[in-house]
């Protein structure tokens, strides 16, 4: 059996050995969307995380068997042509829950504890200047008492929820789909979330109800001074609507997803005057060190239950 990983730099230094048990291995780091096919053709096995395997791929590779997505979407795979030619197409969720709801409040506390001004301040001199102790130019608030809005409240956004309870917060939800109930928690309505909580935090897939989600109109809802963060999918927040709302209401955001990554070049936010209340991560919610290797050992595990 030949298995083709196809884009290996996305799992970092993740030990891999475990698919040597399974067959011939062959690794690439990156893989752009002309090379896919001829490293694909005569693969039994692909493994991908965001490299498309569209219809003319599997077309051409006459021995492939079984896609291995190495994420929870499935969107970069033509599902139906592959149902169609009975190619097996295997996913893995929940890989990334808890290193997902870490980072939302690792970007919570950055923004909320203006802990960029607080590193500089330090690290330039100033704090040795200061004839007192202490320096509170920058005043932040206590997550307890605050009114907390999820919107999305799938496994990651109920994580969320949780820990925001026991920070004494007030938790509240939207569900995009519809679908998602929760008795633990209060489900509000899109504009009341918007206009009433001090922290909004996205987990919410992109979709046809969530694409463009929030825009100009629903960024000028905020309340000044409140939180929001899309650790999401990129395109539920509109990019360019934020590089223009920012700079004119004092709002703090923080994206761990952008519509297309990597960042391209010009970008909107990169222009911004108020640096200070946008924090950007490069997608790394997913990619704790606990959850690459969970991912990478349900990927070995799809591939065992397949053949």
């Amino acid at each position: 059996m030949k298995i083709v990983i196809l884009d290996a730099a996305t799992f970092g230094e993740t030990d891999l050995s475990g698919f040597d048990d399974l067959g011939e291995v062959v690794i690439y780091q990156t893989t752009t969307a002309d090379e896919t096919l001829e490293r694909a053709k005569d693969a039994d096995v692909i493994v991908t995380n965001k490299v498309v395997i569209d219809a003319a791929i599997m077309e051409a590779s006459t021995h492939l068997k079984l896609i291995c997505i190495a994420a929870t979407g499935m969107n970069n795979v033509d599902l139906e042509y592959a149902e169609k030619n009975e190619i097996a197409v295997k996913n893995v969720a929940g890989y990334s829950t808890d290193s997902v709801v870490q980072h939302t409040f690792s970007m919570l506390f950055y923004l909320m504890g203006h802990s960029r001004y607080y590193d500089e301040y330090v690290k330039s001199g100033e704090w040795q200047k200061s004839p007192v102790f202490t320096h509170v130019a920058k005043p932040f608030a206590e997550v307890k008492g605050k009114k907390w809005g999820i919107i999305g409240l799938g496994e990651i956004g109920r994580g969320v929820a949780d820990i925001a309870k026991a920070f004494g917060a007030e938790v509240y939800y939207y569900s995009t789909s519809g679908k998602n109930t929760n008795s633990a928690y209060e489900q509000i309505s899109f504009t009341k979330l918007l206009e009433t909580c001090d922290i909004v935090t996205i987990h919410a897939p992109l979709n046809a109800q969530t694409k463009d989600l929030i825009g100009h109109s629903e960024l000028l809802m905020l309340k000044d001074g409140a939180i929001l963060l899309n650790l999401g999918r990129g395109g539920i927040v509109s990019e360019r609507a934020l590089s223009a709302i920012i700079d004119v209401k004092e709002i703090y955001v923080g994206l761990d997803v952008l519509e297309k990554e990597p960042m391209t070049i010009p970008h909107p936010l990169m222009d911004i005057e108020h640096k200070e209340r946008l924090y950007i991560t490069p997608h790394i919610a997913w990619t704790s060190a606990e959850a690459r290797k969970k991912l990478i050992a349900s990927v070995i595990e799809n591939i065992r239950s397949v053949f």
